[in-house]
């Protein structure tokens, strides 16, 4: 599939997001999770977008996850089904969640969860949802392997669990987790290893009579292998939608899968081995690779030789191997580059450009820096 071709006068450094790309990675997810009965709860902290949100939604996804109670508030207008998978900690975060929880409510087929991994975060939430008069689901919040947040042992998730199913004002969902240590093709053991971490708090809470609706697992690397783990009935995936430099040095898509890239221009050729792009750190990010933290911040796909091998705020650096004997971009030259971790990149733009049927439109990027 040919990529896209832009008029002389677009601005870069700029995102550039192709819909029929897009379209295809959507559908080949949904397609996965339809043949092994998972629900589909795609992250939208990679596009933040509303439109981008809404296209998840058309092709079959269950809700929509958050990483923010700011971010809820703007994905709202996509769907009545959220899932806030951070814990609201503090009166601000409260607040909103409070006015969001009253929101939803109203709408048909309207529900709010959020996941803990705390009784005292869990409190916080039963006061609010108290205060808005409305329920508010919770999920417990798992620590499968990867040691970040989660229950760190079952007797902790079970006590959560018991205590949440208990309170007036919440709901308790079910179960959630984060396996961000396992990567694609991991081993037999691994998968059983992350199974057994879930089983166990499952049983047990059978054991109590207490139903566990969800167990939701997910992250993009692995999402087309969670039927690994039978327990799981919902993935969470996020960057599947645009897909980065990350996704592809780690083998799950291909250079034609990435539906988002940053159009910049070649504003320096200070060497013969080295230019300069109007695209840094601030654009970019300066996230290195996931696989090879020395393989630079992106690739340029018209020089795939080269290394984007250091950035400043505004300027990219891209050096040629020495050995190196092929063409060299001029001053002036634009030129693609596919970031290596997307959704950071979009979180440091203001707008889109979105490609589709030829035309392109600027779009917000709705959830942009909403912290809180």
């Amino acid at each position: 599939m040919n990529w896209i071709e832009l008029p002389d006068d677009h601005p870069t450094p700029s995102l550039v997001v192709d819909a029929q790309r897009v379209d295809r990675n959507l559908r080949r997810m949904q397609d996965y999770c339809d043949t092994h009965r998972l629900h589909l709860r795609p992250h939208t902290k990679t596009h933040k977008s509303i439109p981008m949100a809404r296209r998840q939604i058309a092709h079959g996804a269950q809700g929509l996850t958050v990483a923010k109670v700011g971010e809820a508030q703007q994905m709202s207008a996509a769907s009545s089904d959220l899932f806030i998978a951070y814990p609201a900690i503090g009166p601000q975060r409260l607040l909103r969640l409070e006015k969001l929880a009253k929101e939803l409510a109203g709408q048909q087929g309207g529900q709010l969860a959020i996941g803990v991994d705390s009784q005292k975060a869990a409190q916080g939430i039963a006061d609010a949802a108290t205060k808005a008069g409305v329920p508010i689901g919770i999920m417990v919040d798992l620590d499968v392997g990867f040691h970040r947040t989660g229950t760190e042992t079952t007797q902790e998730a079970i006590e959560l669990c018991t205590w949440v199913s208990q309170q007036a004002g919440l709901r308790f969902r079910g179960l959630m987790c984060f396996p961000g240590h396992i990567l694609p093709n991991a081993s037999p053991q691994s998968w059983a290893d992350y199974h057994d971490a879930i089983a166990g708090v499952v049983d047990r809470l059978r054991a109590l009579s207490i139903d566990v609706p969800v167990v939701s697992g997910g992250s993009t690397p692995t999402a087309m292998e969670s039927h690994r783990n039978p327990i799981l009935n919902e993935i969470r995936p996020g960057t599947y939608i645009y897909n980065d430099w990350n996704e592809v040095s780690l083998g799950v898509a291909s250079i034609d899968d990435c539906a988002a890239r940053v159009i910049a221009t070649v504003v320096s050729v200070p060497t013969k081995s080295k230019f300069i792009l109007d695209a840094g750190s601030k654009t970019f990010s300066s996230d290195r690779n996931c696989v090879d933290a020395d393989s630079g911040f992106g690739k340029v796909v018209e020089f795939p030789e080269a290394k984007v091998s250091r950035l400043s705020e505004e300027h990219g650096e891209v050096i040629f191997p020495e050995n190196y004997s092929g063409p060299r971009p001029s001053v002036g030259d634009r030129l693609w580059v596919i970031p290596n971790h997307i959704c950071v990149c979009v979180n440091l733009q203001n707008t889109f450009y979105l490609h589709q049927d030829g035309l392109l439109q600027e779009l917000a990027v709705d959830a942009r820096g909403l912290l809180v």
